[in-house]
């Protein structure tokens, strides 16, 4: 009997999408990374509601208009000191896990993200977006989720293609629980997360993405997000070159929130090296600023829902929706950059329903006679900005239609979002979580056969010194300074095959500045190719099953 089920469990590792016992497994994720995401929002929303005094936290930028001064700036302040105490002891760099890392688990780590860090990133998240950070709560939940999948990877030991696609089950029930949009949470975790559509992970991805739908529509009921006007109709077509130039302008806005947020990371890093400043202080400055600029705009509070649905029922004025759209981009840089923990999609939603109000606006003033409803502006303008950020254009569309219930305004906003994308890609590296993580130097953007030579260490394909390797033309070699570290990826190695013309390359052990390296080996071409072209052909395989 143990052997039939030991057959079994191995039997589902290697072949577990095809599984009808997969299935199951990717229900009971679905429901699990749905209660984390339903669970993660309730902690936000019992923050607000003890901090501020605040009875409904969808008003909460309304309420804290009437609140001291002195209290508004001292919550976000207070709230960076706890984040960053906590990031300081729990995390090695004292950086916030999100989408991206949850995006280099799929392709690096066989579907696998950071535990420890992971908590304290999630926590972190709670307590920024609790205390009015200006970020979103769905890049926590994403990577939450991720860990429940990583988990549960570990338990039943799985590969790397059974791991990346219980990794996508758990990511599309996250969202769709955060979002009560099912289809969305399923395309975002194939779009965005594994980057791929394989038949073979649709199944029960989808399944998992219901699941977490259901956990949603039980606790807060069959929803939309956002309650739209019904006015939002296109005056005979004639509008569809608006939105073509609304997609490019998208574009840009997107782009500037996206280097915003780099800039500030950037200048906050070389200030706190200058300074010595240390870790936890660092979220701490950026929550001072933020209940700085709370003061006078109350409305880059915590996840922004309020001023999104104003934007989205044309409740702003044309000044408002300009001056609220710079100061958002102002505080999401500076709670991003100051490493306070969210994510980037609410902020995106919010700053593109205002750039798209604020288009309406003028478009309809310059052109009434041909113009429909300023506010489908805002709608259309809401998924260009996000689809841009996230790099997710068919995700993000879905997302906007379940988030509002508006199913017949898709085309503009299906044109907006593809000028926006289309630029938007160009200008940075294809989306704000790919451009993270290549200024890591981890190259995702380029696909598999760009990053795949980063997953081998040269130490597990060289052939070692006593299989008969020629040591006399090693260390020849090690003297000319043509040579490789142990420690290193073929990444570092290819270069120098490229660059020396060589058949192999001495791979050394270096023990210190000053003391002679020791020779373990060589790693050679043909080697170094042929795992390379077995990588290739392999994710090629689970690409297209």
């Amino acid at each position: 009997m143990k052997d039939s089920l030991g057959r079994g469990w191995s039997h589902m590792r290697r072949r577990g999408p095809s599984q009808i016992q997969f299935w199951f497994i990717a229900l009971m994720i679905g429901i699990a990374a749905g209660l984390a995401a339903v669970a993660f929002r309730f902690g936000i929303s019992l923050l607000q509601t003890t901090l501020y005094g605040v009875d409904d936290v969808t008003k909460l930028h309304s309420f804290a208009e009437s609140l001291p001064w002195y209290w508004v700036l001292i919550i976000p302040m207070m709230g960076g000191v706890v984040v960053g105490i906590i990031l300081h002891h729990f995390t090695p760099d004292g950086r916030v896990r999100s989408v991206a890392d949850v995006i280099e688990g799929a392709a690096l780590n066989e579907g696998r993200v950071e535990k420890k860090a992971g908590i304290a990133s999630a926590l972190s998240s709670m307590i920024t977006l609790g205390t009015g950070g200006s970020t979103g709560r769905e890049g926590p939940v994403v990577h939450i989720a991720a860990m429940i999948s990583s988990w549960v990877s570990n338990v039943i030991r799985a590969d790397g293609i059974t791991g990346r696609d219980l990794l996508g089950c758990a990511v599309a029930a996250a969202v769709s629980a955060s979002f009560n949009a099912p289809i969305a949470g399923a395309l975002f975790a194939l779009e965005v997360i594994l980057r791929h559509f394989a038949v073979h992970a649709f199944a029960p991805i989808v399944i998992a993405s219901a699941a977490g739908t259901v956990i949603n529509r039980l606790v807060f009921g069959d929803t939309a997000e956002f309650a739209l006007p019904s006015t939002t109709a296109l005056e005979f077509y004639a509008e569809l070159p608006a939105y073509l130039i609304l997609g490019l302008v998208c574009g840009l806005v997107a782009v500037t929130l996206m280097r915003c947020v780099f800039w500030a990371d950037d200048m906050e890093t070389r200030l706190q090296n200058r300074l010595g400043m240390p870790y936890w202080l660092r979220p701490a400055l950026a929550g001072a600023m933020l209940g700085l600029i709370a003061i006078w705009f109350p409305h880059i509070i915590g996840v922004g829902y309020e001023t999104t649905s104003a934007a989205l029922t044309g409740q702003l004025l044309l000044h408002e929706a300009v001056v609220f759209a710079i100061v958002k981009v102002a505080a999401v840089a500076i709670t991003m950059g100051g490493r306070m923990g969210g994510g980037i999609f609410s902020p995106s939603l919010m700053l593109g329903a205002l750039t798209g109000l604020a288009f309406g606006l003028i478009a309809t003033g310059v052109f009434p006679e041909i113009s429909g409803s300023h506010t489908l502006y805002a709608l259309a303008g809401m998924g260009a900005v996000a689809a841009a950020v996230l790099g997710a254009p068919i995700s993000t569309t879905l997302i906007v239609f379940e988030l509002t219930g508006d199913w017949q305004t898709g085309l503009a906003v299906m044109v907006s979002v593809s000028l926006s994308t289309a630029l938007a890609s160009r200008l940075v590296d294809r989306s704000f979580f790919l451009t993270q993580l290549e200024r890591r130097n981890i190259h995702l953007a380029a696909g598999p056969q760009a990053y795949l030579l980063a997953m081998f260490r040269v130490a597990g394909v060289m052939r070692k010194a006593d299989e008969g390797i020629d040591e006399d033309a090693s260390w020849a070699m090690i003297a000319d300074g043509v040579y490789v570290d142990g420690n290193a990826t073929l990444e570092a190695a290819m270069p120098i095959f490229d660059k020396s013309a060589v058949v192999f390359i001495p791979v050394v052990t270096l023990s210190g500045e000053g003391q002679a390296p020791e020779l373990l080996g060589t790693l050679y071409h043909v080697d170094a190719l042929k795992a390379y072209n077995r990588a290739l052909a392999a994710t090629a395989a689970e690409e297209h099953s």
